[in-house]
């Protein structure tokens, strides 16, 4: 009745029909089973008292919390009797210190507890059956080691599946989820074969279909659980390894379309070439769109990732955020560019308009004839023509130069800034002719003048034979002359010739520019020439060195001595490759751009010079193993007509062929804007060639003690003859040097002045070789000269200590004299005020 389990040792098993095994096991199960307390019965009605004390004997050892013990005492009498007479007496032997409740029948235990907790023996209710329940428990604990090793299993797997290392693809994650799903069909099947491996083995160990559906749901309800978990992981990863392979691939077009955009960095010399590059920023745009759309979508997607929870939020955020930025620079530089282009192309159609308002204001002043002129009306009429145009001016003027260099500041390169400071200088002058015009004619239109008749020009104030011949343009007046005009329109006299050769210099010469034209695309076709034969060169012959193949065909004396035989010939093949030729193909519909490659690219083109200081080394080289077998070869498979060393001497004639086309330029642009460019790049290829030829002379130089690279710059080198006059020396000597002359070949060094005697040696049957010995030399800043010498104009004095040495040098022309005096002249006049600055210092 107080809740305490019932064990119930029935009367007629004695306990000799219950195993002691079965007994202990039941008894340390029960005891296991944490409780409040046990309750027995002892059913001995039909027993002796014997059989009631050895049970509670037995009963004395129980090791669990006993509460009470009822005994049914036997129901014959004399047992009766000698059971309580026992009980009396044997109490202390039992060692129980619970109640003993003798009772005499069934019924009175109903007293005691309730018949629904008494078996039928006791007349209860319960339904129990002994072996039953100990093969039933039996089935439940072997079950429950089937679930253990079941969730053994389960947890094994788990842990396996957990620490598998994850993939960095796309591939790799798609086949490892479809492992792990195979794999947990299979575990799931071995699982299910281990829950019903007890009932195959015993039939004893049959669940009953609760049981069954019990455990099974509880096992499927933890895989569920860990698998939902790890599936979800997998799942994320495929996600993750997607957008990390469609980040790179997007990444990648941008960081193209940022270089490609990065690369538009010409703000453009002309309107056309403005318009070009807004054109190709504007291709770059649309090109761009769609990369740009899949940026914002992918980086939309990483965050929806990271709105559902994914585990790699840390890889994820940094990655849309990257694409965002990518998107808003593309966006914000390509805005940059469209308003620094359309600044430039504002900036040039000003500077066009301005140019054209200029241009059209001195053919109008030109287009006014004397004759003309010199009525009232007619002076009056010009005046009108001149109003009427400067009425255009505010339209087609530049505003002021300071006003201009504010609203234009952000793209004035020196270049565009030059060409600006140039138009607006021009604006000017052409403002201060139309200004004298004007004070012309109104003093012309104020009093009445003698007409002044045109006259013929005289014979001596012909052009000169070669010079340019002036033409006079339809609808320009008689051309006047100072012994047409009176005092009041001499000043106009210089303004009108200069108009009259410009306009007609640049409009009415189109034969020329049509000469023009042709010499660049020769100069393009030779270009294009020269690269090719470049590139056969290092490719069919240099490379050819390195091949396996073929060297057992290279002379020992040629081993590694490739530098030597073609020195820097692949340095100057990469340079026309890849920057000079695309430059002036670009001048094909801008020539005047070409005068602007020279001139930018005068330190490129030194490379010549190493080209030929090494030219004497590689024919050397040359000489000795140039009828190898291995250069036959190379000229075979190239079909080469002509064999190396020809194609040695391109670089050479190529660098002379510059000079030869720009001069034929120069004579089809005289007097045309942009002469002074083309002059200038003569004169920068014509430096070019000098400081080669120098150089080619200087390494010839042989008996010099010291470093020839520290004596400074090679400014000037050649032949001369030369006396001295010693005012030491023994004076037949000094006599003998007086009027005997030697050769000697000066070398001119910003430091030094070198004197050496020219020697040349026939090596091995070919051409005599120059080589030059040195005799003497004189310190820049010791020296002094004399720029005529009385008797010949072609001589000068250079002389040394006071003019205890002089040196009486003559040239072959006044021409190079003066050339080398001038030369001479600058440095000293370095080294002066070289020195007073160190003496200011001081």
């Amino acid at each position: 009745k107080d809740g305490a389990p019932i064990i119930t040792f029935p009367e007629y098993a004695g306990f000799s029909d219950i195993p002691d095994e079965d007994f202990l096991n039941v008894v340390t199960y029960l005891t296991s089973i944490p409780s409040i307390g046990f309750i027995i019965i002892i059913d001995r009605r039909r027993d002796k008292w014997s059989a009631v004390k050895a049970s509670l004997t037995r009963i004395g050892a129980f090791p669990g919390n006993l509460q009470l013990v009822f005994v049914l005492r036997p129901s014959r009498f004399i047992q009766r009797t000698i059971a309580d007479i026992g009980i009396k007496l044997y109490r202390d032997d039992f060692k129980m210190k619970v109640p003993i409740i003798m009772l005499n029948s069934v019924s009175d235990l109903h007293g005691y507890i309730d018949k629904s907790q008494l078996t039928r023996e006791l007349g209860g209710t319960l339904e129990y059956g002994h072996s039953q329940w100990i093969h039933h428990r039996t089935a439940i604990e072997n079950f429950a080691m089937t679930v253990k090793t079941t969730a053994q299993m389960l947890q094994t797997f788990g842990t396996d599946l957990a620490e598998t290392e994850l993939p960095n693809d796309v591939q790799c994650t798609e086949e490892l989820l479809s492992a792990h799903l195979k794999l947990a069909v299979k575990q799931g099947a071995t699982l299910l074969t281990c829950i019903r491996e007890p009932v195959t083995r015993s039939a004893n160990s049959k669940l009953s279909p609760d049981e069954l559906e019990n455990v099974l749901d509880e096992t499927e309800k933890a895989f569920d659980q860990f698998w939902t978990k790890h599936h979800l992981k997998l799942e994320q990863c495929l996600q993750l390894r997607h957008f990390e392979h469609d980040f790179r691939e997007v990444k990648l077009v941008l960081d193209n379309l940022m270089e490609a955009q990065a690369s538009f960095a010409d703000l453009g010399d002309s309107v056309t070439r403005v318009e070009h590059f807004l054109k190709e920023q504007k291709q770059l745009e649309e090109k761009g769109q769609e990369p740009l759309e899949k940026a914002q979508s992918l980086a939309l997607h990483g965050e929806q990732l990271i709105q559902n929870n994914h585990y790699a939020v840390d890889s994820i955020r940094p990655k849309c955020v990257e694409l965002r930025r990518i998107c808003d620079d593309f966006t914000n530089e390509t805005k940059k560019k469209y308003d620094i282009l359309g600044k430039s192309l504002e900036l040039h159609k000003q500077l066009d308009k301005a140019s054209q308002w200029c241009e059209a204001g001195i053919y109008l002043l030109a287009s006014q004839a004397v004759d003309k002129c010199q009525s009232q009306e007619g002076a009056e009429t010009a005046l009108v023509e001149i109003e009427k145009f400067l009425v255009t001016a505010k339209e087609h003027q530049l505003s002021n130069p300071k006003e201009f260099y504010n609203q234009f500041d952000m793209i004035l390169t020196p270049e565009i800034k030059a060409n600006a400071q140039r138009i607006l200088q021009k604006l000017e002058d052409v403002q201060e002719m139309f200004d004298k015009r004007q004070v012309s004619l109104k003093k012309l239109a104020a009093k009445q003048t003698r007409p002044v008749q045109p006259v013929a020009p005289h014979p001596e104030s012909s052009p000169k034979r070669g010079s340019p011949k002036t033409t006079r343009p339809a609808g320009v007046g008689t051309p006047w002359t100072v012994r047409d005009l009176n005092s009041n329109t001499q000043e106009i006299v210089f303004f009108v010739s200069c108009v009259l050769s410009c306009a007609v210099g640049k409009h009415y010469n189109s034969p020329s520019f049509f000469s023009f034209s042709h010499i660049i695309n020769e100069l393009i076709e030779t270009e294009r020439v020269y690269v090719e034969e470049l590139q056969s060169i290092i490719e069919g012959y240099a490379s050819e060195m390195d091949n396996p193949s073929l060297v057992h065909l290279i002379p020992s004396a040629l081993q590694n001595k490739k530098e030597v035989l073609f020195g820097n010939l692949p340095e100057i093949y990469e340079f026309h490759n890849r920057i000079f030729l695309k430059e002036i193909e670009n001048c094909i519909e801008n020539p005047e751009l070409l005068a602007r490659c020279f001139l930018k690219r005068k330190e490129d083109l030194q490379i010549y010079e190493k080209y030929c200081q090494n030219k004497p080394r590689s024919e050397a080289l040359w000489r000795q193993c140039g009828d190898s077998v291995f250069f036959q070869e190379c000229q075979r498979k190239l079909d080469h007509k002509l064999s190396l060393d020809a194609y040695l001497l391109k670089p050479v004639q190529r660098i002379t062929k510059y000079q030869l086309l720009l001069k034929e330029m120069l004579k089809c642009s005289k007097n045309s804007e942009g002469t002074a460019e083309l002059e200038e790049a003569l004169a920068t290829v014509l430096d070019i060639i000098k400081s080669v030829n120098d150089s080619m002379h200087q390494i010839a130089i042989t008996g010099y003690e010291g470093d020839v690279s520290e004596l400074g710059k090679l400014l000037m080198q050649g032949s001369f003859n030369v006396w001295t006059d010693h005012k030491k020396g023994h004076n037949k000597v000094k006599d003998l040097a007086r009027f005997k002359p030697m050769q000697r070949h000066l070398f001119l060094y910003t430091k030094m002045l070198l004197f050496c005697k020219k020697r040349e040696e026939n090596t091995d049957g070919h051409e005599k070789t120059a080589s030059y010995s040195f005799k003497n030399s004189l310190k820049m800043s010791t020296v002094g000269i004399t720029e005529n010498v009385k008797g010949d104009n072609k001589k000068f004095e250079i002389w040394y200590n006071g003019r205890e040495e002089v040196y009486i040098i003559q040239a072959s022309s006044v021409e190079l004299k003066n050339t080398w005096i001038s030369e001479i002249r600058k440095v000293l006049t370095g080294q002066l005020e070289a020195c007073r600055g160190r003496t200011h210092r001081v």
